[in-house]
């Protein structure tokens, strides 16, 4: 009988359910045996929760090796990632290392980045599976502490001022040192994340400033304690702070409006292939808010999936009549950009010379115009007017022929394997998704991306009450989330 390789975040006591799934057997990649044995050790291979980052570091803590002070950050307790999959990981036991105990005893693990391991309930967990010596045992981790929340965890409490990041640095690990009007957060390389939240439904690391550090003027300086370090990023702590990282350096971050703006604010979206971009203004005041060429950028904002950089023209000056002029500061200007009297945002497009107000509601780059996905047509989904649809976008990198997708869970929503192609093709933002749309009633299902050819991975696992949008990518292990609509 053919067998079927998935690499998907199940246990072998999952099988049974899978029966009804397809005719064929299914065999898990992270059930396949990834690291080899070895004389005199035991070995636990691990299957960690979707999510966790390949860049994590876990940790098995029992009481025979000190509990989470004397394991984490030991690297004789560290856990090794698979090269072939990051569904699982893996640790190699010395009994004589266990210091009279034993795995029989009990055990958890502690993800650095995401906290102590736990059950779907959020119960501590305590293995005691022990394998003999020379000898392999699979263990499965359901979820982190404070990993991927199911929406009912308690409400974290914070000390101060927050500062949120996402972290694509791609540093192993993460510090913040801040300069300025103290070293709030202590000598270099400051301090590390204070814990991980889910922000928006994306998971993000936070560092909690304390309450007595509100009001100073800062340069945050992230760091790996490495040598390496990204360009100071100035904040004054009266408020929370939504941050991305790169490896270029540190850009703001907007989780579903969360920038808190000074008055009302000019967004524009920058074709214009200058250096810089100021804005000067003239009229009830000349020289407001800065002699020639103005003020610079005060930053930059997300909306409706379009980046603008953004100038606050500050609550003080709500009511004045201003003459907007967009330059670059070295002679090349657009007058009267926009005449207002700073009573509303402005969207403004700078492009081949020109500047034109625009609606960011409807506005797409491309000159595209959203389509609503609606309902799917026949035959694909049966138009159910008394259904709720949901849509899955995915922006299809893979290079496969053909784009599927199969699910299994509550039921199989788009039909036996392989599932189906996408109903539709739109373009929203300037970008090209694949859609599918569903029926839903808040059903879990996990999703399978393949091209019906003998390529395939598991995607995620979803419940079907909001939409969807994901990053299909060659070889890629999980489908990278780009942003969950709600």
């Amino acid at each position: 009988m053919k067998k079927t390789y998935i690499s998907i975040l199940m246990t072998l006591l999952m099988l049974p359910l899978l029966g009804a799934c397809s005719k064929e057997d299914i065999i898990f990649d992270a059930e396949l045996p990834q690291f080899p044995t070895r004389e005199g050790y035991q070995l636990l291979e691990v299957i960690v929760p979707q999510g966790t980052l390949p860049t994590d570091h876990i940790y098995l803590v029992g009481e025979f090796n000190g509990g989470e002070e004397g394991a984490v950050g030991n690297p004789l307790w560290e856990l090794e990632k698979a090269a072939a999959t990051d569904a699982k990981w893996g640790i190699y036991v010395n009994p004589a290392d266990l210091n009279g105990g034993s795995l029989a005893d009990g055990y958890y693990f502690v993800s650095k980045d995401q906290g102590a391991e736990c059950d779907i309930d959020k119960a501590p967990v305590l293995h005691t599976e022990a394998p003999a010596t020379g000898s392999r045992i699979n263990v499965s981790v359901a979820k982190w502490v404070n990993g991927f929340s199911s929406g009912d965890d308690e409400e974290i409490v914070h000390d101060g001022h927050v500062i949120y990041v996402v972290d694509n640095s791609g540093y192993e690990d993460l510090y913040m040192y801040a300069w300025g009007d103290t070293e709030a957060f202590g000598a270099w390389p400051g301090m590390a994340p204070t814990g991980n939240e889910m922000v928006d439904g994306v998971m993000m690391k936070y560092f909690d400033t304390g309450a007595g550090n509100a009001g100073l003027n800062l340069n945050l300086i992230f760091n790996d304690n490495n040598g390496n370090q990204l360009a100071d990023y100035s904040v004054t702590l009266d408020k929370d702070y939504y941050l991305e990282l790169t490896p270029d350096g540190v850009v703001e971050y907007d989780p579903a409006g969360s920038v808190e703006h000074d008055g009302f604010a000019v967004f524009v979206y920058d074709q214009s292939g200058w250096d810089d971009l100021y804005l000067y203004m003239w009229g009830d005041t000349n020289d407001l808010n800065g002699a020639w060429p103005g003020m610079a950028v005060t930053g930059t904002q997300t909306v409706n999936g379009v980046t603008y950089k953004y100038f606050d023209l500050g609550a003080a000056n709500v009511g004045q009549n201003e003459h907007v002029i967009l330059n670059d500061g070295n002679g090349t200007q657009i007058d009267d950009a926009v005449v207002f009297a700073c009573d509303r945002d402005v969207y403004i497009e700078l492009k081949d010379g020109k500047a034109t107000e625009i609606d960011p509601a409807t506005y797409q780059p491309s000159g595209d115009t959203p389509v609503d996905p609606g309902t799917p047509d026949e035959p694909n989904t049966p138009e159910d007017p008394d259904a709720t649809y949901y849509s899955i976008y995915v922006e299809d990198n893979t290079g496969w022929d053909s784009l599927y997708i199969y699910a299994w869970g509550d039921k199989e929503v788009f039909g036996g394997w392989p599932g189906r192609e996408c109903d539709k093709v739109t373009t929203i933002a300037g970008v090209t998704y694949k859609v599918w749309n569903v029926a839903g009633d808040g059903e879990t299902e996990n999703l399978i991306f393949n091209d019906n050819n003998g390529t395939q991975y598991d995607a995620a696992t979803i419940t079907l009450d909001k939409d969807y949008t994901f990053s299909a990518e060659t070889g890629s292990a999980i489908a990278k989330i780009i942003k969950r609509r709600k």
